[in-house]
């Protein structure tokens, strides 16, 4: 079981985080998506469906492989309410922020992009 933790706020990396996903479930590995730091910032244009990798995105959301976005992160990027226009989860249980701990705890292997 595998977390992948999206910092970077550019494009082409989530794209990577979104084909690792994507590619893992394929193949049986059951993984989980969580937009942290600056990739909050990449939810409202994945999400008009005017970015490239909208439809790779559609497809992660999907599958369920997207568990949610830093609600601080998401305050402080000014994109919260377009976060919570998505519907995905805002993930805040370590001061605002999601916490590893918890994905650890659930047999999780973090990896951070």
């Amino acid at each position: 079981m595998y977390c992948l933790y999206a910092f970077n706020g550019e494009m082409t990396c989530f794209a990577h985080v979104l084909l690792n996903a994507l590619d893992m479930h394929a193949k049986g590995t059951e993984c989980t998506i969580v937009f942290e730091g600056a990739s909050v910032k990449l939810i409202p244009e994945l999400e008009s469906g005017e970015s490239p990798f909208s439809p790779l995105y559609a497809k992660a959301r999907e599958a369920g492989l997207i568990d949610g976005a830093c609600r601080a992160c998401s305050s402080k990027m000014g994109v919260l309410e377009a976060v919570e226009a998505s519907g995905l989860d805002l993930l805040d249980d370590m001061s605002g922020h999601p916490s590893m701990s918890s994905y650890i705890e659930r047999g999780y292997t973090i990896i951070t992009f």
